[in-house]
């Protein structure tokens, strides 16, 4: 069986392989910094839990309250040029981060790069839906994804290799070379930009012209969908970034660097296991699949948290293990959850849908933070990975409730049909 079908690997050679390009390379520079953020306000500015908890659950806001407008814009202008005025928005907002050291020029800073977060849910998203044909969605997004954690391990690498806790400035060049690999990734984004204009408006109904949010507040089925997603991305995602590598660096007694160890066997394993992944996907219910992917969240924090009563070593070695069955359910996550948005998604609200399923993100970048400030700040601390597990299988059986209001055909049970030759290059 082949790894990709053909006619994917037709888009490669064209705009696809433009756009992942700009993954590749923008996601190195995130893995030099994904996993700093509370260290850097906490352990490196020395600011309190609370503050640093408090300041995350706060980006989240902005992100989520600039998460419509990026979307309607999105819309009108083509996701393009929003997506390259958002990653410079980020770089600024980066190098100025990278030198903050006072509560008014963190809090400034941080707000800048949450609104430049957008870029990748909204606007990414809805460009990559163009570059691929419906039937082939689910590789499209799923292979993006490998590529995203490649890069990401790659920067986790370096970023282990550099980072120390005792010497403030190699935070300062993770962050800065955080900056500069986000502008290089414009560069072949250029090359698409015929691709990513927006919607002829001329080819609309006069009904569809004159659609927007309120359509999408509407559909039952997407905003189930990210009910569904704020649960289970909450004790997924959301909380990996927001309470990890604190609960290791503070519970564990570990250095840093394991954290970064830790999450390059997560990255290591989306690569190895995404492509085969997919080939086992086509004809499968979407919803079921994220189901499960709960499942393995489940376990993973659970090891997580049994794993603090074990010696210095075999902690180390359970954090490894829990890392890379979490990302097994990443693997069944990424290709699911985008590829059902852009199958209900009328092309001229495409950016709107997408935006509105980046909300899931932001939401759960709200709540993540507020229980790991809620736990990890005071006693709690060990109960913590327990109650982030029990919210992994609410989200579970909420994914499953998903599944009677979808078509067969949107829920991914209808193998999709082979695209015509011609339909291979676009």
């Amino acid at each position: 069986m082949a790894v990709l079908p053909a006619g994917f690997k037709a888009l490669l050679r064209g705009p696809l392989g433009w756009f992942y390009t700009t993954t590749m390379v923008q996601s190195v520079g995130f893995g030099l910094s994904l996993v700093l953020f509370l260290i850097y306000v906490h352990d490196v500015r020395h600011f309190s839990v609370l503050f640093a908890t408090s300041l995350l659950a706060a980006n989240a806001v902005v992100g989520l309250a600039a998460s419509p407008v990026i979307g309607t814009l999105t819309d009108r202008f083509g996701p393009v040029h929003v997506f390259t005025s958002l990653v410079l928005l980020e770089v600024v907002a980066l190098v100025n981060w990278a030198f903050a050291d006072n509560a008014i020029w963190l809090v400034a800073t941080s707000v800048l790069m949450a609104l430049s977060a957008g870029a990748i849910f909204g606007p990414g998203s809805a460009l990559l839906a163009r570059l691929a044909p419906e039937e082939l969605h689910q590789q499209s997004f799923g292979t993006n994804f490998m590529i995203l954690n490649a890069g990401i391990g790659l920067g986790g690498l370096i970023s282990a290799a550099v980072v120390n806790i005792n010497r403030p400035e190699t935070f300062t060049w993770l962050y800065l070379g955080t900056a500069f690999f986000c502008f290089l990734g414009i560069f072949p984004m250029l090359h698409i930009r015929s691709h990513g204009g927006p919607v002829d408006r001329e080819h609309l109904s006069e009904s569809e012209s004159r659609e927007g949010w309120r359509v999408v507040l509407a559909d039952h089925r997407m905003v189930y969908l990210v009910v569904a997603a704020v649960v289970l991305l909450t004790s997924g995602y959301g909380s990996l970034d927001a309470g990890f590598s604190l609960f290791v660096v503070d519970q564990y007694h570990l250095p840093v660097r394991v954290v970064s160890i830790a999450l390059t066997f997560n990255t290591a394993t989306i690569v190895l296991a995404q492509l085969f992944v997919l080939r086992q996907l086509d004809g499968k219910s979407r919803t079921r699949i994220m189901a499960l992917v709960s499942l393995f969240w489940t376990v993973s924090w659970i090891i997580i948290g049994a794993a603090v009563h074990t010696t210095h070593w075999l902690a180390i070695g359970l954090l490894c293990v829990a890392q890379t069955i979490f990302a097994i359910g990443e693997t069944l996550w990424s290709p699911m959850g985008p590829s059902l948005v852009n199958q209900i998604a009328p092309e001229h609200l495409r950016g709107r849908y997408n935006a509105a399923f980046g909300l899931t993100w932001s939401l759960s970048s709200v709540l993540a933070p507020l229980l790991a400030g809620l736990f990890l700040g005071r006693s709690l601390a060990l109960w913590w990975p327990y109650v982030i597990a029990g919210g992994a299988l609410i989200g579970g059986f909420l994914m499953l409730g998903l599944r009677r209001r979808l078509t067969a055909e949107e829920d991914g049970r209808v193998v999709p049909a082979s695209p015509a030759p011609a339909a291979e290059a676009i």
